[in-house]
């Protein structure tokens, strides 16, 4: 689990946040006015990378968090079938297969080049 700390009043959109053990891109942040005995409180919504799923959080702006440390990675497509596609990574020679959907799989074509996020053990194709 590749992740550091970062406290809440740090983060910003588009940046990327781990709830519940999936990481998310942070869509939006609204922070609220410390109250006569509490701290400010902020609002965060965000959206998971890998199971495209909304999720909402409040944590105090003082709150350390988990960001994961995301990889984007090139890869080559050795090989398709219906559901899946074989890649092997650019950089490391590793060969590995993704699950791929019908809109993704249009553009891809054996010996053509992919991106790939690679985070937290997971992976996805990006861009084809």
């Amino acid at each position: 689990m590749a992740w550091t700390q970062q406290e809440v009043r740090e983060l910003k959109e588009g940046r990327y946040l781990l709830i519940d053990e999936e990481p998310c891109r942070i869509l939006s942040i609204q922070t609220s006015k410390p109250g006569k005995h509490g701290e400010a409180k902020a609002r965060i919504d965000a959206v998971g990378l890998f199971d495209g799923s909304k999720r909402s959080v409040v944590f105090p702006v003082k709150h350390k968090v988990q960001v994961p440390l995301i990889g984007k990675r090139q890869a080559q497509v050795l090989s398709m079938s219906a559901t899946e596609v074989q890649l092997m990574d650019l950089e490391t020679y590793e060969t590995f297969q993704l699950p791929v959907d019908d809109e993704t799989r249009a553009g891809l074509a054996p010996g053509g080049e992919v991106q790939y996020l690679d985070a937290m053990g997971k992976r996805r194709i990006t861009r084809a």
